[in-house]
């Protein structure tokens, strides 16, 4: 701990300062204003221990703590006061003054001093980092609604077709009472350039707050600026959509990347052609049983946007049948897991997501992904999950 000391008795203040200086601590006394002055402008300092008399009296006592006072950062006082001073302490109490020690004629307070220097400096560590922890909540819940201002509400479905999608931003503990909802790289959207075409897709930015909040919303400009009737053919657009995140610094920075599943269907034809970029592959569900299969075998995907430029990536189709659901999500929701769970244990997986699809063969979208996420609550335990998690589910009515 580095100690200023500020004191009117200059043998006090060498016993103070031998005592101060033992073990790993440093400690300055200065005997005048003009000392102190000089000491409190060198910086590093944790606490000041000041005399109330200090420079003559309490009135200059009082002038020196006001003008340490206006400093933007100021240190933390302990203020020794006599027993027959303590009227004079009302003064420093009403501006700012938080911890003191009374001094005994004998000297025996020099011994208390230390405990009580090191209890005025936790107590301030512990309320910057309780006001850091609460900006911290400020800037990231300004980046999160930032995030989701770009998530789409109320979506428009074609007829024949029912859609439904949910985002759950992930959770961080920090210094204080409350945990810190994180904004992250998650990202969905559902529209239709045109009639006939219903664009569905989801994405994922690498790591968590401003960065991958700014490297997905790069990725959403893009997608709204290249639309056109390139957006029914898939590769073409993931590609290009690539190439145009290779020459993002946002992205690029720090080795970021964004995984990609990009799908349009026909809703004439019912034919949904699909291209991933590094994405998990999106699974279809068969309303007439049990049957959940992941779509393709991993031999589609190519790598994630924003790692290299000049990747062509591939297309698969696939005719969605009378009543089946094709669900896109996020690796938030697979990679799920107990906070107790050790290494080498599963994760909630494609196996939990799959019984949870099956569990709710029947019911409604919006019930399947209720279904969904407290299937994937329970599984951690009511630990909820660690990674943003977002998922889009497609279904063709029966006919």
């Amino acid at each position: 701990m580095k100690i200023l000391v500020g004191w009117d008795d200059p043998q006090e203040a060498h016993l103070l300062e031998l005592y101060f200086s033992a073990g790993d601590n440093e400690a300055k006394v200065c005997l005048t204003a003009d000392e102190l002055k000089a000491g409190a402008r060198t910086g590093g300092w944790e606490v000041l221990f000041l005399a109330m008399t200090f420079g003559g009296g309490a009135d200059a006592g009082y002038a020196a703590f006001a003008e340490l006072q206006e400093d933007p950062n100021p240190l933390p006082v302990v203020l020794g006061c006599r027993s027959t001073e303590m009227i004079g302490l009302v003064k420093f109490l009403t501006h700012g003054l938080r911890f003191y020690l009374i001094r005994d004629d004998r000297g025996d307070f020099v011994f208390l001093a230390l405990s009580s220097l090191e209890s005025a400096v936790a107590a301030v560590r512990a309320e910057r980092a309780k006001q850091l922890a609460a900006r911290l909540r400020e800037e990231m819940e300004g980046v999160r609604r930032l995030q989701e201002s770009i998530i789409p509400h109320g979506i428009v479905m074609p007829p024949g077709y029912r859609i439904a999608a949910r985002y759950e931003p992930s959770q961080v503990s920090v210094v204080g009472d409350q945990p810190v909802v994180m904004a992250g790289g998650d990202y969905y959207n559902v529209f239709q350039p045109d009639a006939r075409t219903l664009i569905v897709l989801i994405g994922d930015a690498s790591g968590h707050g401003l960065k991958a909040c700014m490297s997905i919303m790069a990725m959403h400009t893009l997608i709204r600026m290249l639309g056109g009737d390139r957006y029914r053919d898939t590769a073409e657009f993931v590609t290009e959509i690539n190439e145009r995140l290779c020459e993002n610094s946002i992205v690029q920075g720090g080795g970021g990347f964004i995984t990609l599943l990009y799908a349009a269907v026909d809703v004439e034809t019912h034919v949904m052609e699909w291209t991933t970029a590094g994405h998990p592959l999106p699974l279809l569900h068969h309303s007439d049983g049990d049957g959940v299969r992941a779509i393709g075998d991993g031999s589609e995907g190519g790598l994630p946007l924003g790692v290299a430029a000049g990747i062509p990536y591939d297309s698969a189709r696939l005719t969605l049948p009378p009543g089946g659901r094709v669900l896109l999500y996020t690796d938030g929701l697979a990679d799920s897991f107990p906070m107790t769970t050790t290494a080498g244990h599963a994760a909630f997986g494609v196996d939990g997501i799959t019984a949870a699809l099956r569990a709710s063969r029947g019911r409604s979208p919006e019930q399947t992904l209720q279904q969904l996420f407290e299937a994937s609550n329970a599984f951690t335990l009511g630990a909820g999950r660690v990674d943003d998690t977002s998922v889009v589910l497609v279904e063709r009515t029966a006919e």
